[in-house]
């Protein structure tokens, strides 16, 4: 097992974006398994497999913008961590985490470590969703749907013991779940990055077969353009 923490690497910075260039990770999950863990097989899945394909030949991650969803979700981030060290535990930055045991490299940006043993994934969320929340979610004690592969693969990658949840929306109650590893959900999330895996090497090999084929193929340089990246 090898489990890599980058505690020095702030997320969003160029460092973050090169670490994860090319790799699959938490975040993306959702893209590749569906809901009731079957592999996606849709646009969605097909364009992230030429996204990473395209990372990996190119060795550079396309940027792109920052929208005000975002930025409130930025601000919201800051005030649910400060009160979750504030309330719960002490907390600590780390940019990035990956996990390479399975013969290829699964990432993890975690919102912050606690301890030696936890996690902590906030999401700054509209009212209409934080509602729903408090009102279904709290009471089964359980995360959104939305979130479950991520918090799951972010287990994987860590192997830590728990990771919280933290749902925040400005003027409404902060709610903090306590998700565990569930081994089927873990081994789904394995199965379709090991198929996802096989496809993009699949891809990747006949990409270069074109290269040799003596295409009309002519090289190109990219741009040096300003970039905001999320």
């Amino acid at each position: 097992m090898t489990v890599t923490y980058h505690p020095e690497i702030v997320q969003g910075s160029d460092e973050w974006f090169k670490l994860r260039c090319g790799v699959l990770t938490a975040s993306e999950m959702k893209l590749i398994l569906t809901p009731t863990l079957k592999l996606a097989s849709n646009e969605k899945e097909r364009a992230h497999l030429y996204s990473l394909m395209s990372q990996r030949i190119t060795g550079y991650v396309e940027p792109s913008y920052i929208g005000d969803d975002m930025l409130r979700g930025y601000e919201d981030e800051i005030e649910a961590r400060i009160a979750y060290n504030k309330h719960y535990a002490a907390v600590r930055d780390c940019g990035f985490v990956t996990n390479d045991e399975w013969g290829f490299t699964i990432g993890y940006s975690p919102d912050a470590l606690v301890g030696d043993d936890g996690l902590i994934e906030i999401k700054g969320r509209r009212h209409k969703f934080q509602v729903e929340t408090i009102l279904t979610h709290v009471p089964a004690n359980t995360a959104p749907d939305d979130y479950v592969l991520q918090l799951q693969t972010g287990l994987l990658v860590t192997k830590r013991k728990w990771i919280d949840f933290i749902s925040y929306s400005a003027g409404l109650p902060m709610v903090t779940i306590r998700v565990l590893p569930d081994a089927e959900l873990q081994d789904a999330i394995l199965k379709a990055a090991t198929a996802f895996e096989a496809r993009i090497a699949e891809k990747i090999a006949a990409y270069h077969a074109v290269m040799k084929s003596g295409a009309r193929l002519l090289p190109t340089k990219r741009r040096i353009e300003q970039e905001i990246r999320v």
